[in-house]
């Protein structure tokens, strides 16, 4: 005998749409494109992973006879999705096929046995502790744009540092971003004691652990995290989700933020100026998107060139009492930062034709990007 059990489309369709991403990645472990499909008393606990996230969730269900099977993520995810029926009826047969009865349907499909299956990673519960929800999206949003892509040479560029601080009694946690050619950085206030957290001297979370904890959080009011040598852990009551570290060291963010001086600020509206960044965007070139600006006077020009269409120029109020500025950086690089912010207005900071801009708000507090000049 197998398993054998009865559970609502509503309540095993939610579950398998959180494991598809983490379950459809092309790789030369075929189990890997599977769900680990388990049996308790009263329910089914089901399992998905790509070596770098796992995620375990448990969906109520009429156990009729114990047991446990892999399935194809995909297949059984659209086999439910497009079921007519309300129900839904699994059955083992012999040599790890599965029957799949829904409504007035019947489907065969080919599985592979359970024991082949990774173990789901063993964790701490005693270091979980609770954090909002919201707390952790607002880091996520404000940093995940700059995370380098997978082709980038800087293995740690592919991750975000996850920190920790206390300043002045008040407990931070902070996530920072770069792919070399800018930088983002968000904290945020929390209640609870960081103490208890124990990260790493570099605690480097995957781009997509960081997705996937985003997507997590979405649908939750608050979750507990930990961290431990070579994982994260984040759950709630019915769904578990660990995340593999990864290894490395991280640029020295700090020495680029303090190198920066906090003088004569560029105070500039949001979006007015992200709206003009959007129409001088149309002019650049694809693969850099170069603008030249030009700021003095309390007014400053944006410009761009392309070959083969033309070329746009916008002007923008700004108030500005510094020397004339004069210098090149990628237009999606702003649009990018000015789109995550909160804020009506906000300062930007380049000390020279050849420095970086730092862009902040006091309306936007925790947040801070750097964004690096090019050459024209």
């Amino acid at each position: 005998m197998g398993l054998n059990c009865t559970l609502l489309k509503s309540d095993i369709l939610d579950g398998l749409g959180s494991l598809q991403n983490v379950t459809n990645k092309r790789g030369t472990i075929a189990i890997l494109s599977n769900i680990l499909i388990e049996s308790t008393n009263n329910s089914l606990i089901l399992t998905g992973t790509d070596l770098e996230v796992g995620i375990r969730l448990t969906v109520e269900a009429q156990v009729h006879e114990q047991g446990s099977i892999t399935l194809p993520s995909k297949k059984l995810f659209e086999i439910v999705r497009e079921s007519g029926s309300n129900s839904i009826k699994l059955r083992e047969k012999e040599n790890n096929w599965v029957e799949i009865v829904s409504g007035k349907s019947t489907y065969n499909l080919a599985g592979m046995t359970s024991s082949d299956f990774p173990e789901f990673p063993v964790f701490d519960e005693d270091k979980l502790v609770e954090l909002e929800s919201f707390n952790v999206l607002e880091l996520i949003d404000k940093t995940i744009h700059s995370v380098a892509g997978d082709q980038e040479n800087i293995y740690s560029l592919t991750s975000v540092l996850f920190e920790k601080e206390v300043k002045d009694a008040t407990h931070y946690i902070r996530m920072i971003s770069s792919d070399g050619h800018r930088l983002s950085i968000m904290e945020k206030d929390v209640a609870f004691d960081t103490d208890q957290l124990n990260l790493n001297e570099v605690t480097l979370v995957p781009k997509k652990g960081v997705q996937e904890l985003r997507k997590f959080c979405e649908r939750k009011d608050t979750i507990q995290i930990s961290f431990e040598e070579k994982q994260m852990v984040v759950t709630d009551k019915d769904e578990v989700m660990v995340i593999r570290l990864r290894q490395g060291e991280f640029p020295k963010y700090n020495a680029i933020v303090d190198a920066v001086k906090f003088e004569n600020p560029i105070e500039i509206d949001r979006v007015p100026f992200l709206e003009s960044l959007k129409r001088i965007n149309l002019f650049t070139e694809d693969l850099f998107h170069t603008i030249h600006l030009r700021i003095e006077n309390n007014m400053m020009v944006l410009s761009s060139q392309n070959a083969d269409i033309g070329n746009a120029k916008d002007e923008q109020s700004v108030s500005y009492n510094g020397e004339p500025l004069s210098l090149g950086f990628n237009c999606r690089y702003f649009i990018e930062t000015l789109q995550v912010m909160d804020c009506e207005k906000l300062n930007a900071y380049i000390n020279s034709n050849e420095s970086p801009c730092l862009i902040q708000s006091p309306d936007d507090p925790g947040f801070v990007s750097i964004i690096m000049p090019m050459q024209l």
